[in-house]
């Protein structure tokens, strides 16, 4: 494994045509929109989601934060979930000690934790030294939690356009009732076309104490591109990568940021008329300019791009990864 030992910037876009990328189960899962600018907002929350699910069912990584039922249906609490991971079979003299053998095998064993960090309360029995000696030992609940920061953070993700949203109603299959004759109403919203931009940052000191290596960032990338392309529930199903971009810098403790927005979104129509991808371009003159000038204190540049999306620099269609080669900028391409 290779220790995480630079920090790095990410600028993930990916689309969505009819369809709900992010609900807001407080609004009647409607798709989240910022009410003063239109833009369709997707939470940090939901891309982690889409990472973790991914990594779980596809890579056969093991996550903390993921729902477990037991027999009786019931599902894990947090506590219960820390104690998968105590392994040591003798009583607990002390809580510390048991902290220390749950947050060690998190750690070892949960890719989510070693990215995204965690707080995790802890609920112990803990044996009472004074009461050992006698017939029945005494074991008394001490409680407590481990954290972590995660050194991969993203921001809220926002398309790059105003959005329109639908309202649709239809009926069901079923009565709502029986001997009803009516069947069920559903209503449900929708966004007919939403570019969404993500940015995220790695924090190499962070990654020390999580033990977060560079293998684990393939899978983070990984999970990013296909884990978006494979999410395919019913109000997800269409979204599409267009591009995963990782700068990763050479001079410790500094990045740019917010790099996202250095990407223009440029289209004949109005925003809300969008409807495809094949209808923006994407200017990258601002980043390409400002990614030169910082040329000297960047490693290299990685690249995952899908054919559909078209850049212009200078008001002219461009080959985006020529752009940055010819800014003396090196640029690797992701394989996914």
């Amino acid at each position: 494994m290779t220790d995480v030992n630079r920090r790095s910037e990410i600028v993930f876009l990916y689309d969505l045509k009819d369809g709900n990328p992010n609900g807001d189960p407080l609004d009647e899962n409607k798709p989240r929109i910022d009410e003063e600018t239109g833009i369709n907002l997707v939470t940090d929350v939901r891309l982690k989601r889409t990472i973790r699910d991914y990594l779980n069912k596809f890579r056969n990584e093991e996550i903390f934060v993921r729902e477990i039922s037991d027999e009786k249906g019931d599902i894990q609490d947090a506590k219960l979930r820390a104690r998968d991971f105590l392994t040591t079979k003798e009583p607990l003299d002390a809580f510390e000690t048991g902290k220390k053998n749950i947050d060690e095998n998190i750690l070892n064993k949960c890719i989510d934790v070693r990215l995204f960090g965690c707080t995790v309360p802890l609920e112990l029995k803990v044996q009472n030294k004074k009461e050992k000696e006698k017939e029945k030992e005494k074991e008394k609940e001490k409680t407590g939690s481990i954290t972590h920061t995660g050194p991969v953070q993203f921001k809220i993700g926002r398309s790059m356009h105003k959005v329109f949203m639908k309202h649709f109603r239809g009926t069901g299959a079923f009565a709502s009732k029986e001997g009803a004759s009516q069947k069920t109403f559903r209503e449900e919203d929708f966004l007919p076309y939403s570019l969404i931009s993500f940015y995220g940052i790695i924090n190499e000191n962070a990654a020390k104490d999580t033990k977060l290596s560079e293998e684990d960032v393939d899978l983070l990338l990984d999970g990013m591109w296909n884990g978006t392309k494979n999410l395919i529930s019913r109000s997800k199903v269409g979204q599409v990568p267009r591009l995963l971009l990782k700068v990763n810098y050479k001079e410790g403790n500094y990045h740019i940021g917010d790099l996202n927005n250095l990407f223009t979104l440029k289209s004949d129509l109005i925003d809300e008329e969008i409807r495809d991808i094949s209808q923006v371009k994407i200017d990258v003159q601002r980043l390409v300019e400002i990614l030169a000038k910082n040329k000297d204190k960047i490693e290299n540049i990685q690249l995952c791009l899908d054919g559909s999306l078209v850049f212009i620099y200078g008001g002219e269609e461009t080959d985006f990864e020529k752009c940055l080669n010819e800014a003396g900028i090196g640029t690797e391409q992701l394989s996914m």
